[in-house]
């Protein structure tokens, strides 16, 4: 029998990046956990269902991070002022050693599940460690406490510490034991095949987890073009190959036929865009991270242009927050220094163009999420901004902006995932 929920607010979500689609006190019909219909006004044959009135509230999707490391928590704004390879080397690597330890790794992923709640992002792609164990725990939480996730297992065979390190053939058989544990469990939690980067891989293990995405029909997420001095030792590692990208081709982990998404994008070349656009690759721009660690300003306004498939990525702890509110505000401020210093042929990020990329543009990794289409999942949060609005009367456009710019955690007042309230 078919499940009814009526929600009525002040609806505002994107279905296209150029502009917002808005509904004054409207209404949002769900049916099964999935957008039925949204309206301003309710079709008679529903006037008998209850109304979830939020009266003079915001409705809009809830937040999509399409890169994040959950072993990185801790580590959020500690090593800010070190490039990234030194800031692997002295903070990431270390910290990610401790989670060999399982008690360990429970209290740090119970405190991410929580922040990530308190931010209303429902949705991530995650990196876990090279443990299993560990990993698998912050699967769990994420399918016990109601979010979708796509979580990894690390891997690392060369040019890495000894305490987060693997031999090759450990590292296929774990990742396939993840696979095995985790594959077709949930229809919201999914595993991901997660090579960490070039470097820290070898070709017999980039080949075999390539074989292994295909086996499973699993997605792939990495890093790509991140930073000027990884570019070069990747050049040096792999001189047979023109570019960052064409090593990942190589190896058959750069889209076509399997789902990928690669963090940063930076630095890509010309071959490496067009690359990226015709296999279907997502970009997660990461915009927080790229200026904290200075590796520089992505040109994603052109890669929207391009018709790429772009999100946005909080990547703690290089990125110092998981509010993707502050992401939003920090893409934007990117995209403006990018035009401003680098190239003006683009334009700019605007406010609607940063929302779409934070709720649908990662969502579509996910299938149908971060819009309030027909047959969406109802990933959704219902704000009370009334804090932060002044006297004067403004349109739910500008409220959202104000949030976004000069709002917190506080004015989110409830969060769904597929349909269902998700409780802290």
């Amino acid at each position: 029998m078919e499940k009814i929920k009526i929600y009525k607010g002040n609806i505002i979500f994107t279905k296209i990046p150029e502009k917002f689609e808005v509904l004054e006190n409207g209404y949002i019909i769900v049916s099964d956990s999935k957008i039925k219909k949204v309206c301003k006004e309710l079709p008679w044959e529903y006037n008998d269902i209850k109304i979830e009135d939020y009266s003079d509230k915001i409705i809009m999707p809830s937040f999509v991070d399409l890169h994040l490391h959950g072993p990185q928590f801790e580590n959020m704004g500690l090593g800010m002022d070190k490039e990234l390879l030194p800031w692997l080397e002295t903070y990431t690597f270390p910290e990610e050693s401790k989670f060999k330890d399982l008690e360990y790794a429970k209290k740090v992923y119970m405190n991410l599940i929580n922040e990530l709640w308190e931010n209303g992002t429902t949705r991530s792609v995650v990196f876990g460690t090279i443990h299993r164990e560990s990993t698998e725990y912050l699967a769990d939480l994420f399918i016990k406490y109601g979010f979708g996730a796509y979580v990894g297992k690390v891997n690392m065979d060369i040019n890495s510490p000894d305490t987060l390190v693997e031999s090759t053939s450990e590292s296929l058989l774990e990742t396939k034991n993840f696979l095995r544990n985790y594959a077709g469990v949930s229809s919201r939690v999914k595993p991901i095949i997660t090579p960490r980067f070039i470097p820290t891989c070898s070709g017999t293990l980039l080949s075999g987890l390539s074989d292994l995405a295909r086996e499973y029909s699993v997605p792939v997420q990495s890093h790509l073009s991140e930073n000027k001095g990884e570019i070069e030792w990747v050049s040096e590692l792999h001189p047979e190959c023109k570019n960052y990208s064409a090593v990942y081709d190589k190896y058959g982990l750069l889209g076509g036929d399997i789902k990928t998404v690669m963090a940063h994008c930076v630095h890509c070349d010309e071959d490496e865009i067009k690359m990226l656009k015709d296999r279907g690759v997502f970009v997660a721009h990461c915009p927080t991270s790229n200026l904290n660690v200075y590796s520089g300003i992505a040109p994603i306004k052109k890669y929207m242009k391009l018709g790429m498939n772009v999100g946005i990525g909080s990547d703690i702890s290089g990125g110092h927050t998981l509010s993707m509110m502050k992401c939003i505000v920090s893409a934007i401020q990117n995209s403006k220094m990018y035009y401003l210093y680098i190239d003006d042929s683009y334009g700019m990020l605007t406010l609607s163009e940063a929302f779409y990329l934070a709720t649908k543009g990662g969502g579509k990794f996910f299938g149908c999420s971060g819009s309030f289409e027909e047959g969406y999942d109802f990933d959704a949060l219902i704000v009370d901004d009334s804090a932060i609005y002044s006297v004067l009367n403004k349109d739910v456009e500008q409220r959202l902006e104000k949030l976004i710019y000069s709002g917190n955690t506080s004015c989110i007042i409830k969060r769904f995932a597929f349909g269902e309230q998700l409780e802290k």
